[in-house]
């Protein structure tokens, strides 16, 4: 099932999906999902997509039509990209995100239905996937860069427990906004405090300071770890802020954040889905 935007974002019954461009001879979804040889040495890392169609802002959003796939299908193509990866893994508590996923071979692990975040939904993907590693990825970004997934793994494989990226932010729209986060790190690179309030403050006025990094919503966990943080209970500060990464940083857990220079286009709107569409149209001109 696809959502067109230009019908209402209603349900378009019927509508197929295409595949078109990088997928030759062996369907590259089908080389990801092979399963993971225990005995390798070389470490397994499992990308996840949590996908939700019970959006508030934007319902049916990973079923929604971008020139000819849905959002669902153009992550997991991009996603399926990086070769650090053992398997791509769509995961979900609807059914009908779950058969579309099967539809153009991907690989979906159906959820239960009353997680409050996305890392909970990896939580319990790794209770029944065995891998060294798991990596959250938006499941509203089309167009992720699958090198910012490879720069998570290596923080990983470095020896961080959690690992997420940041990039410089130097745009005071963005610093005073409160939905883009901003956080603070050490000298080592670790996420000090994120909020949703413009930090580090500038007391002198002098706009947008240096240190200002935004956070991108990727992370990645060592598998214990991600075992230890699901089982956490929430904490004042992240209640106080709506952000889940601060419940483990109030518990001692360390946060590696590696910089990048792309801020990624996420879509948590309807409205968002026209720079998506202006980017698509100028790679194709």
């Amino acid at each position: 099932m696809l959502i067109n935007p230009a019908q209402g974002m209603k349900p378009v019954a019927g509508a197929g999906v295409t595949h078109d461009s990088c997928l030759s001879g062996e369907s590259l979804f089908s080389q990801m999902q092979k399963p993971i040889d225990s005995s390798a040495s070389k470490p397994s890392i499992v990308g996840v997509i949590p996908a939700r169609y019970a959006s508030t802002r934007f319902p049916g959003k990973p079923l929604v039509d971008i020139l000819g796939k849905t959002m669902i299908q153009r992550v997991v193509e991009q996603v399926s990209q990086c070769a650090a990866l053992s398997r791509v893994i769509v995961a979900t508590d609807d059914e009908r995100i779950a058969a579309h996923v099967r539809e153009f071979g991907g690989e979906v692990i159906l959820t239960k239905d009353n997680h409050e975040s996305g890392t909970e939904r990896i939580g319990e993907v790794a209770e029944k996937v065995e891998a060294d590693y798991f990596i959250n990825i938006q499941g509203d970004e089309p167009l992720i860069d699958p090198g910012q997934i490879a720069q998570v793994a290596d923080l990983l494989l470095a020896g961080a427990g959690i690992a997420t990226l940041i990039f410089p932010l130097g745009d005071e729209i963005r610093y005073l906004d409160p939905n883009a986060i901003k956080v603070v790190i050490n000298e080592q690179q670790q996420a000090m405090y994120f909020s949703r309030s413009p930090i580090p403050h500038a007391r002198d006025g002098q706009g947008v300071p240096k240190e200002a990094w935004q956070h991108i919503g990727i992370y990645g966990f060592r598998t214990a770890i991600l075992k230890e943080v699901v089982r956490l209970a929430p904490h004042i500060l992240e209640q106080t802020e709506k952000l889940e990464q601060l419940r483990w940083l109030a518990q001692g857990y360390s946060i590696a954040c590696g910089i990048t220079q792309e801020a990624g286009h996420s879509v948590d709107r309807p409205e968002d889905l026209e720079a998506i569409f202006r980017i698509l149209h100028s790679r194709k001109g």
